[in-house]
Protein backbone atom coordinates (compact mmCIF):
# COMPACT_ATOMS: atom_id res chain seq x y z
CA UNK A 1 0.00 0.00 0.00
CA UNK A 2 1.71 3.56 -0.98
CA UNK A 3 1.21 6.59 0.29
CA UNK A 4 0.35 9.90 -2.02
CA UNK A 5 4.06 10.13 -1.89
CA UNK A 6 5.15 6.73 -3.87
CA UNK A 7 5.70 5.27 -0.52
CA UNK A 8 5.31 1.83 0.74
CA UNK A 9 4.99 3.01 4.53
CA UNK A 10 3.21 5.89 6.22
CA UNK A 11 4.13 9.32 6.10
CA UNK A 12 5.01 11.90 8.58
CA UNK A 13 5.51 15.54 7.36
CA UNK A 14 6.93 16.15 11.38
CA UNK A 15 8.33 12.73 12.66
CA UNK A 16 9.47 14.19 16.30
CA UNK A 17 6.51 15.60 17.15
CA UNK A 18 4.89 11.95 16.99
CA UNK A 19 7.95 9.88 18.74
CA UNK A 20 7.09 9.54 22.43
CA UNK A 21 11.12 10.22 23.44
CA UNK A 22 10.53 13.79 21.77
CA UNK A 23 10.67 15.90 24.97
CA UNK A 24 12.71 13.61 26.80
CA UNK A 25 16.01 15.26 24.95
CA UNK A 26 14.75 18.58 26.80
CA UNK A 27 16.51 18.60 30.09
CA UNK A 28 15.03 21.22 32.93
CA UNK A 29 17.89 23.45 33.39
CA UNK A 30 17.77 24.45 37.23
CA UNK A 31 20.11 24.36 39.82
CA UNK A 32 19.55 20.40 41.56
CA UNK A 33 22.23 21.27 44.31
CA UNK A 34 22.75 20.13 46.86
CA UNK A 35 20.91 16.75 46.28
CA UNK A 36 22.61 13.85 44.27
CA UNK A 37 22.16 14.42 40.53
CA UNK A 38 23.08 12.99 37.59
CA UNK A 39 22.85 14.63 33.93
CA UNK A 40 24.07 13.68 30.33
CA UNK A 41 26.78 17.17 30.82
CA UNK A 42 27.25 17.47 26.83
CA UNK A 43 23.59 17.90 26.04
CA UNK A 44 22.46 19.91 28.81
CA UNK A 45 25.45 22.41 28.49
CA UNK A 46 24.68 22.27 24.40
CA UNK A 47 20.63 23.12 25.34
CA UNK A 48 21.87 25.88 27.63
CA UNK A 49 21.04 29.27 25.66
CA UNK A 50 21.41 31.89 29.08
CA UNK A 51 24.44 33.70 29.60
CA UNK A 52 25.04 31.81 32.71
CA UNK A 53 22.84 28.97 34.66
CA UNK A 54 23.75 27.43 37.49
CA UNK A 55 23.10 23.58 37.42
CA UNK A 56 24.34 22.25 41.12
CA UNK A 57 25.32 24.62 43.84
CA UNK A 58 26.71 22.12 46.96
CA UNK A 59 28.54 23.42 50.02
CA UNK A 60 32.01 23.34 48.31
CA UNK A 61 31.61 22.63 44.84
CA UNK A 62 29.43 24.47 41.72
CA UNK A 63 28.57 23.81 38.42
CA UNK A 64 27.38 26.74 35.69
CA UNK A 65 26.38 26.42 32.09
CA UNK A 66 27.45 29.24 29.42
CA UNK A 67 26.84 30.13 26.47
CA UNK A 68 29.41 33.08 24.99
CA UNK A 69 27.78 34.65 21.77
CA UNK A 70 29.64 35.36 18.51
CA UNK A 71 32.39 37.95 19.36
CA UNK A 72 31.49 38.08 22.85
CA UNK A 73 33.97 37.14 26.49
CA UNK A 74 33.38 35.93 29.70
CA UNK A 75 33.95 39.42 30.96
CA UNK A 76 37.53 39.75 32.48
CA UNK A 77 37.46 38.40 36.21
CA UNK A 78 39.27 37.13 39.20
CA UNK A 79 38.31 34.69 42.09
CA UNK A 80 40.62 35.57 45.01
CA UNK A 81 39.71 32.38 46.61
CA UNK A 82 37.82 29.72 44.02
CA UNK A 83 39.84 27.59 41.34
CA UNK A 84 37.84 27.33 38.25
CA UNK A 85 37.39 24.15 35.64
CA UNK A 86 36.08 25.58 31.86
CA UNK A 87 35.52 22.80 29.15
CA UNK A 88 34.32 23.74 26.40
CA UNK A 89 31.74 21.54 24.34
CA UNK A 90 30.71 23.59 21.27
CA UNK A 91 32.88 26.37 19.70
CA UNK A 92 36.40 28.33 19.90
CA UNK A 93 37.56 31.37 21.43
CA UNK A 94 40.85 32.74 23.02
CA UNK A 95 42.02 31.50 26.70
CA UNK A 96 43.90 34.54 28.60
CA UNK A 97 44.96 34.86 32.06
CA UNK A 98 47.62 36.60 34.40
CA UNK A 99 48.58 37.83 37.91
CA UNK A 100 47.46 41.40 36.80
CA UNK A 101 44.27 42.45 34.91
CA UNK A 102 46.51 44.50 32.32
CA UNK A 103 48.97 41.44 31.66
CA UNK A 104 47.56 38.53 30.35
CA UNK A 105 50.38 36.86 29.38
CA UNK A 106 49.46 33.09 29.09
CA UNK A 107 47.29 33.13 25.81
CA UNK A 108 45.53 29.69 23.92
CA UNK A 109 43.14 28.93 21.36
CA UNK A 110 40.70 26.80 22.44
CA UNK A 111 38.19 24.71 20.79
CA UNK A 112 35.12 21.43 21.18
CA UNK A 113 36.43 19.52 24.39
CA UNK A 114 39.21 21.67 25.59
CA UNK A 115 39.59 21.94 29.38
CA UNK A 116 41.26 25.19 30.81
CA UNK A 117 41.90 25.13 34.44
CA UNK A 118 42.05 28.48 36.42
CA UNK A 119 43.90 28.66 39.61
CA UNK A 120 42.75 31.27 42.40
CA UNK A 121 43.94 34.85 42.04
CA UNK A 122 44.49 34.83 38.23
CA UNK A 123 42.68 37.40 36.22
CA UNK A 124 40.93 35.47 33.02
CA UNK A 125 38.93 35.61 30.33
CA UNK A 126 37.49 34.03 27.77
CA UNK A 127 36.62 35.85 23.97
CA UNK A 128 34.57 33.77 21.44
CA UNK A 129 36.38 33.98 18.26
CA UNK A 130 34.73 31.48 16.46
CA UNK A 131 31.27 31.46 14.11
CA UNK A 132 28.68 30.01 16.75
CA UNK A 133 27.97 30.65 20.34
CA UNK A 134 30.33 29.06 22.76
CA UNK A 135 28.70 26.51 25.45
CA UNK A 136 30.92 25.51 28.10
CA UNK A 137 30.39 24.30 31.58
CA UNK A 138 32.41 25.50 34.32
CA UNK A 139 33.22 24.19 37.75
CA UNK A 140 33.77 26.63 40.70
CA UNK A 141 35.20 25.14 43.65
CA UNK A 142 34.04 26.71 46.64
CA UNK A 143 30.87 27.87 44.62
CA UNK A 144 31.15 31.50 42.90
CA UNK A 145 27.59 32.16 42.32
CA UNK A 146 24.32 32.14 44.52
CA UNK A 147 22.31 28.98 44.30
CA UNK A 148 20.35 29.05 41.21
CA UNK A 149 21.79 32.04 39.35
CA UNK A 150 20.67 32.78 36.04
CA UNK A 151 22.44 35.26 33.98
CA UNK A 152 19.98 35.18 30.11
CA UNK A 153 22.44 37.57 29.17
CA UNK A 154 25.79 38.95 29.63
CA UNK A 155 24.63 42.53 30.21
CA UNK A 156 22.14 40.78 33.13
CA UNK A 157 25.37 39.60 34.70
CA UNK A 158 27.26 42.52 34.92
CA UNK A 159 24.80 44.69 36.20
CA UNK A 160 23.62 41.87 38.96
CA UNK A 161 27.55 41.88 40.02
CA UNK A 162 27.75 45.65 39.11
CA UNK A 163 30.85 45.50 36.50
Amino acid sequence: MDNQYGYPYHYWPNPLIYSPSYWEKYIRLIDYGPEPFVINIEEATKQNNNFRTTLWTGDHLQLTLMSINIGEDIGLEMHPDVDQFIRIEQGRGLAMMGDTRDNLAFQRMVYDDYVIFIPAGKWHNLINTGYKPIKLYSIYAPPEHPHGTVHKTREDAQEHYGY
